[in-house]
């Protein structure tokens, strides 16, 4: 085993570190106080390279790995948790899928400028009646001639107002044994019968766009239909599974900068003539944030490693996300309690690492969920 970064994971570790202490971080609270969307951070970040990085050269990429882009997704989350959350959506649930199962030609005509920081992919699974179950989705293509017509309802959808592309899933027919066959469609911005809003007032991540797509006879071309037409819900388990590698770098990101600021904190308040950071009570609990942290990274890297190999990594992005998440949690909240009173502030910004941490134990598959995964891995 080699727990050492390669030259070119660390060269991008500290590109992308740089631009989140430089670019981002300065204007975090205001992204998080205005529910801001920072359209212009996007393009500086695909000038940069970072919306390609696991993408080919070929197709516009960075060619770089699962693990160079977890770095960079805990490298922005740390920084501000609404810019990480729309970073990691983008690459991981909108153009991956792309990637994964497109034509050639589909690759050519939507990867390619969204690898090249052109735009932004949204990915739209989640309804109002099909959240964790997925498999009871409404919307629904009905093949015409060579275009399908689509007609549902999609909702919390990530970057889908400032999306090139968005790729919907819907009911496309039946199986033998009566179940829906599911697919996937891409479908253009501003294509005809598309509306979207983002009518949401969050509590947390409130700078990561999030919106509400209506569907009406919306008419897409057969050779929009992504990967095997029968194979879509299989196909958005594996998209999934690879978003929830992002999902736990960026819990990873928020609960190291929890992790940072109570430290910092915790030296520098006076209390009782010693800094706080004196205190057995204050030690145990950034010992224990230190280490949860550590454990939360390792994880994240190893799914991320198993999945460059090729290697089966459903169980371990599950035991990344679960544990990552609940991590970013609990370390949020104690750093909030070291704060003491001050923590209540946002000014300290730590109020605002809680409220977006909650969102990774509902997202993406919520913890329970996760443990669903994991208890069906082991055979249960």
């Amino acid at each position: 085993m080699n727990f050492e970064l390669t030259k070119e994971q660390e060269m991008t570790r500290k590109m992308v570190r740089d631009f989140a202490e430089d670019v981002i971080k300065p204007r975090a609270i205001e992204i998080d106080t205005d529910a801001h969307f920072p359209e212009d951070i996007f393009k500086e970040m695909g000038q940069l390279g970072l919306l390609g990085i696991p993408f080919p050269e070929e197709y516009g990429g960075s060619d770089g790995d699962t693990i160079t882009y977890a770095l960079a997704v805990e490298e922005i989350g740390r920084v501000c948790g609404s810019t990480g959350l729309s970073y990691a959506a983008a690459v991981s649930l909108g153009s991956s899928p792309i990637y994964y199962f497109g034509t050639e030609q589909q690759k050519q005509e939507f990867l390619i400028p969204l690898a090249k920081g052109e735009g932004l992919a949204s990915f739209g699974l989640t309804e109002p009646n099909a959240g964790s179950d997925a498999g009871g989705t409404r919307t629904k293509a009905e093949l015409k001639g060579d275009h399908y017509v689509i007609n549902g309802e999609k909702c919390w959808i990530t970057n889908a107002e400032y999306a090139r592309s968005i790729t919907v899933t819907a009911v496309s027919g039946k199986r033998e044994d009566g179940k829906n066959i599911i697919s996937a469609f891409i479908i253009p911005k501003d294509t005809p019968g598309m509306k979207i809003t983002s009518p949401y007032e969050k509590m947390g991540v409130r700078g990561s766009n999030t919106s509400e797509i209506i569907l009406e006879d919306v008419k897409v071309p057969k050779e929009n239909i992504l990967g095997d037409p029968d194979k879509g819900f299989k196909q958005f388990l594996y998209t999934l599974d690879g978003g929830r590698i992002s999902i736990a770098a960026l819990a990873v990101g928020i609960a190291q900068a929890s992790l940072d600021r109570a430290l910092a904190y915790a030296k520098e308040r006076q209390q009782f003539g010693q800094p706080i950071s004196k205190f057995q009570a204050i030690q145990f609990k950034l010992a224990d944030m230190a280490m949860e942290v550590e454990l939360a990274r390792n994880m994240v890297l190893k799914a991320a490693w198993l999945k460059d190999q090729g290697k089966n990594f459903t169980k371990e992005s599950a035991y990344a996300k679960l544990f990552a998440s609940e991590t970013a949690f609990r370390s949020a909240n104690q750093a909030i309690q070291i704060h003491g009173g001050y923590g209540y502030m946002r000014e300290y910004e730590v109020e605002r690492f809680l409220r977006d941490a909650k969102l990774l134990e509902i997202g993406e598959g919520t913890s329970e969920i996760q443990r669903m995964v994991i208890a069906r891995q082991l055979g249960c």
